[in-house]
């Protein structure tokens, strides 16, 4: 399995594709993602295995856990609005009636351990305005954590969340690293846009629907093409006795986070 996979450039097809698996043979993050797409009026029963995560791309859904009927989910742009997820543990039943064509992309780890099923919503998630007057605002970008340590049960071993990096600008900047392994998952505002991805010192060229495995100690900043909003899903596993907390930030780059960072700019 490569590090960098690609062959969904063009699309997902109805139904659920996985593009990961949590026993992958190679580059294994012991994460599994997928993207799940369903029809208007269709219903998706699953009895989860594991502990699993859905977070909302697009569309309008009703979805019913262990029996109780939530309040419908709806989301129509990654880019304006924050996401609704439904984040089960292992023995949860969840169907999905889709009042239009939805799509989820979908996660999952091999814990077993019980923990209470969560729906959030966007009033939960903070649309977070990272680097805001920043280094020239170059890394200005929202963040979007959806569940963590802090948010979520301690028996869940997964970390969700999402970030916009604005046209032309960076994002997970200063480069960072972590001991957990982590996924991302890209989209573009338009089809042809794209962005690169640092792991370590190679750079990749993200497209749309492109999917990367990041694993320690590779730094990982982006940076989105101009003229193209970048966003990316992340998926972070805590591993046995050592939770993910913050990253660890690339000493060299590191000024740029202070307020006050003086860097040059060009004379008029």
């Amino acid at each position: 399995m490569a590090l960098h996979i690609t062959d969904y450039r063009n699309g997902f097809q109805p139904g659920f594709t996985p593009i990961t698996s949590f026993d992958d043979a190679k580059d294994n993050t012991g994460i599994g993602f997928g993207v799940l797409k369903l029809r208007s009026g269709e219903r998706h029963e699953v009895l989860a295995e594991t502990e699993t995560a859905w977070l909302l791309m697009d569309g309008e859904v009703v979805v019913t856990i262990d029996g109780q009927t939530q309040a419908p989910l709806n989301r129509r742009s990654l880019f304006d609005e924050s996401p609704s997820c439904v984040h089960v543990a292992a023995g949860t039943t969840v169907v999905f009636h889709s009042r239009t064509d939805v799509e989820f992309t979908v996660y999952q780890t091999a814990n077993r351990k019980p923990f209470t099923p969560r729906v959030y919503r966007p009033s939960d998630v903070p649309n977070e305005h990272r680097g805001k007057g920043q280094v020239g605002d170059a890394c200005y970008r929202f963040v979007r954590t959806i569940f963590d340590r802090t948010r979520a049960d301690s028996n869940a071993e997964l970390v969700l969340g999402e970030v916009v990096t604005m046209p032309g600008r960076w994002s997970s900047y200063p480069p960072h690293h972590h001991d957990q392994p982590e996924i991302y998952h890209y989209r573009f505002t338009e089809p042809q846009g794209y962005g690169h991805a640092e792991l370590g010192e190679t750079v990749l060229k993200v497209k749309q629907n492109d999917t990367v495995k990041i694993f320690a100690p590779n730094d990982h900043a982006q940076c989105s093409a101009p003229g193209y909003g970048m966003y990316y899903a992340w998926v972070i596993r805590h591993l046995p006795g050592n939770p993910y907390s913050t990253p660890t930030f690339a000493e060299a780059h590191a000024w740029t986070m202070k307020p006050d960072a003086q860097f040059w700019q060009p004379q008029e």
